[in-house]
């Protein structure tokens, strides 16, 4: 099934769930809840930086539009763009946006610096606030310091992974991260640049952890291609540039895929792959210019809804046990909920602050270190 098609069915699940779950739902919503949708329509707008996908978007800004009749300016950029374009906006005392979706690590400086709003007092629907609705129960980015501002709200494993060029290499040829030092691929291995936040960090984190340095200064010796660029390193790959990619997701390779160009993802290798909440951080601006649209946004982004929606958009799994994740096997992606246990999962992770911390940054330094 294509990206097209899949986006189309999100909008028909969209709309039959929001037929079949509006008795159940109304129900148990508050009565300030009618209230604060009036209040956000007299707002009338909200600003949210998103990841740079052009299906979320375009549909975020029409469910938001259809819903809840407010007006959605969605900045669609690479997350630390997005968080330095709001650091530099605040220190000049210019409060644009209200909210963010990112990934790991994106955000962490606003958070030090005092720029976010806490999560939970904006929370009004219970099925928000209650941790039983979550697998793993609430898992915060800042679980370290503390605890309120960044919400962990997807888990997948593997998502931004390894893929291949089947002109090229052979899954066969790729069953360990060991295999990728053999002399062949000197010059055809792309790595999503793991000296800044990203998919290809993820990838290179897990491998200084479990490898060691000695294994990233032999595939540096290969010649990466890197790039910041997540189409670059899926076109140089479709291209046959390179043969295999660190740190390409789905939704970078689809569009390839469904042009008929040679790409599949390499099964994950013996060693494994990190554990990912892609795209699943959400924070709050302080004082967001829109606090009732912020509002209103953040509760049903969070609620079975929303997340299913996004999910489906997006092609990752929300950490919601009410929420269907088993369809993205069928599209090479494993939520966590369905594959592994909260503790593997755990294990297997290396974003949220306290593995971030101990982990990510010092493998960040090394890959400056080596990569020039």
């Amino acid at each position: 099934m294509g990206k097209c098609l899949r986006v189309v069915i999100a909008a028909i699940a969209l709309g039959l769930s929001a037929v079949s779950q509006a008795v159940a739902a109304e129900a148990k919503r508050p009565p300030e809840w009618e209230k604060l949708i009036e209040a956000a329509k007299k707002e009338g707008k909200i600003v949210i930086a998103i990841p740079p996908s052009n299906e979320l978007r375009k549909e975020l800004e029409i469910v938001l539009k259809q819903k809840f009749g407010i007006e959605a300016e969605l900045v669609a950029a690479p997350g630390p763009k997005n968080a330095s374009r709001i650091a530099a906006e605040k220190k000049a005392g210019v409060n644009y946006f209200d909210a963010i979706i990112c990934g790991t690590g994106t955000a962490a400086g606003l958070t030090h610096d005092g720029m976010l709003e806490p999560l939970e007092p904006l929370w009004l629907l219970a099925e928000v606030r209650d941790p039983k609705q979550w697998w793993g129960g609430h898992i915060w980015e800042d679980n370290v310091s503390t605890h309120k501002f960044l919400y962990s709200f997807l888990a997948d494993v593997a998502t931004h992974g390894i893929w291949y060029n089947t002109s090229m290499a052979k899954a066969e040829e790729l069953k360990s991260f060991d295999d990728y030092l053999n002399p062949k691929w000197k010059g055809k291995i792309g790595f999503s640049d793991p000296r800044v936040p990203s998919s290809g960090q993820s990838i290179w984190s897990f491998m200084w952890e479990l490898k060691g340095e000695e294994f990233l200064k032999k595939l540096v010796q290969q010649e990466l291609f890197l790039t910041r660029d997540l189409r670059q390193l899926t076109d140089s790959l479709a291209k046959g540039k390179v043969a295999v990619a660190f740190g390409i997701g789905r939704s970078q390779a689809d569009p390839f895929i469904e042009a008929g160009l040679p790409l599949k993802p390499v099964p994950a290798p013996k060693e494994g792959l990190p554990a990912s909440n892609s795209f699943g951080v959400i924070g709050i601006i302080k004082n967001p210019p829109n606090p009732n649209a912020t509002k209103v946004f953040i509760n049903w982004f969070l609620s079975r809804e929303g997340q299913d929606w996004y999910g489906r958009i997006m092609e990752n799994g929300s950490r919601r046990l009410d929420v269907d994740t088993k369809w993205l096997s069928k599209i090479g992606v494993s939520a966590a909920k369905d594959t592994i246990t909260v503790q593997e999962y755990h294990r297997l992770r290396n974003h949220l602050e306290d593995k971030y911390t101990k982990v990510r940054v010092p493998a960040g330094r090394f890959a400056e270190s080596i990569l020039k």
